[in-house]
């Protein structure tokens, strides 16, 4: 199967898969902690996302609560459903403009041949 990924690098900040990935698992699980162990990331990991995400953006993507009693959680903010809502349309524009091309890209692959035309790097 094709996929397309897309990663935006603006000057000092880069939004791609991963960190989209985050934000919707934060909005689905109200944690950080668990959004992170749904991709495979420490919780330190998952932090420093967040951290850098809500460093970029003039408004913070995600805010959260420390545990306690009462426990803790985490929800994206208005700006990062914005955010989050901007890079899924962006990338579904990116899709839709580049169907075909892709298609005649997997035409001219060799069929049974290795999967990674990087070679690995």
């Amino acid at each position: 199967m094709t996929t397309l990924k897309l990663r935006i690098l603006f000057d000092d900040a880069m939004l791609g898969p991963g960190k989209a990935d985050l934000l919707e698992r934060i909005r689905a699980t109200g944690s950080i902690a668990a959004a992170g162990r749904q991709m495979g990331m420490s919780y330190k990991r998952a932090w420093m996302l967040v951290e850098e995400m809500n460093a970029a953006f003039r408004a913070p993507l995600v805010v959260s609560a420390r545990g306690g009693p009462g426990g803790g959680g985490a929800q994206l903010t208005e700006a990062g459903e914005e955010v989050l809502g901007l890079y899924r349309d962006i990338l579904e524009r990116a899709r839709a403009a580049t169907t075909d091309p892709i298609a005649a890209l997997e035409a001219m692959l060799v069929t049974g041949g290795r999967s990674d035309i990087s070679g690995g790097k």
